[in-house]
């Protein structure tokens, strides 16, 4: 496939949510997203921290997220809007939008919608960590959450473990019984049930991902079994946002997806390391270390691991770059002159 970055410098492929539906198969991204991480590790790519900016009139924020990556030969920043209040606007309470610029000339390549990439990227990183810090042997998959984002996890954790079930858990009855429908639907091999409380799917399960937006942690540490593997993914980029508490951030082997960022916004590590259950020390092996061999992944099929992602910038470069040049091959999408 061709790379976004090495077509022609005049004009910028403006790309919808609806147009980028559909462009990339989850094999594709997982592989770009561990390849980006591998990156960050041997200093190839660059992940500043984000820049957060409070809203005075409101309690949203917007949050600028750069990255550079010398692979595409591209550089990316993502604005993220968190907006609390848009569900009672019947709005996604976060959107995003992304603008990737060729390190070459500094041309603007392509802006596309945030949303889509922001959820395939985010299951795809979580499959990478799958890959190298859960048992090869990992049959059962827990979710704790069972929206859209869960989808794409069973879509992507199925890359990397031969998943046979699945166990999910959300507030909402409703929500958990269209999870159920839509992912019978695509996968009619799987054994799919719903779980009575967060509880139970630790019971059961050899591969945890936490996904929801989360303030206060309903996940127990005290619920980790020998042997499970937790992606914890879904509480949003904000210190006092958290999924996990700090019994379970002190009770698994910590893997991050950036030191930097986590300690700039992953409130399920900086309210456990405020509450003196864990160190700044304990939780300082990036998932990009393992990938490259820089760093030790799982050490016993007994030990505990979790993987603690905020989202980063360089994986939307890497999913951009796929969706670019497969949007420019197919034909999809705007082609504006932004210098006309």
């Amino acid at each position: 496939m061709e790379a976004a970055n090495r077509t022609d410098p005049r004009t910028t492929l403006v790309l919808s949510r609806s147009e980028i539906e559909g462009l990339v198969t989850m094999a594709e991204v997982i592989e770009a997203v561990e390849a980006a991480h591998a990156d960050m590790s041997s200093g190839k790519a660059a992940q500043p921290a984000a820049v957060a900016m409070k809203l005075p009139s409101s309690s949203g924020a917007f949050l600028a997220m750069p990255a550079l990556a010398d692979r595409q030969g591209l550089a990316v920043v993502k604005l993220l809007a968190d907006i609390p209040d848009n569900p009672g606007r019947s709005l996604p309470m976060q959107r995003s939008v992304a603008l990737l610029v060729s390190q070459a000339t500094g041309a603007p390549v392509a802006i596309f919608h945030g949303q889509i990439p922001t959820r395939i990227r985010t299951a795809a990183a979580s499959a990478v960590a799958t890959r190298h810090l859960s048992r090869p042997d990992s049959r059962v998959l827990g979710l704790i959450g069972a929206g859209d984002l869960a989808v794409e996890h069973v879509r992507a954790i199925r890359e990397v473990r031969g998943i046979e079930r699945v166990v999910v858990w959300s507030r909402s009855a409703a929500t958990v019984a269209r999870f159920i429908e839509r992912v019978g639907r695509d996968c009619p091999e799987l054994v799919l049930e719903g779980a009575a409380s967060p509880e139970n799917v630790f019971a059961e399960a050899d591969v945890v991902c936490t996904l929801t937006p989360s303030r206060e942690p309903h996940v127990k540490g005290a619920w980790f079994r020998p042997g499970q593997h937790i992606n914890a993914v879904g509480a949003p980029p904000r210190p006092d946002h958290r999924e996990i508490d700090s019994a379970g951030m002190a009770r698994g082997r910590v893997f991050l997806d950036s030191v930097p960022m986590a300690m700039h916004d992953s409130g399920d590590l900086l309210l456990a390391i405020a509450d003196g259950a864990i160190t700044a020390e304990q939780a300082a092996t990036e998932i990009g270390d393992v990938i490259t061999g820089a760093a030790l992944g799982r050490t016993s099929a007994e030990e505990i691991t979790l993987f603690n992602s905020v989202g980063l910038a360089v994986q939307d470069l890497a999913i951009g770059d796929l969706i670019v040049a497969r949007a420019r091959e197919k034909g999809i999408g705007m082609e504006i002159d932004l210098t006309a």
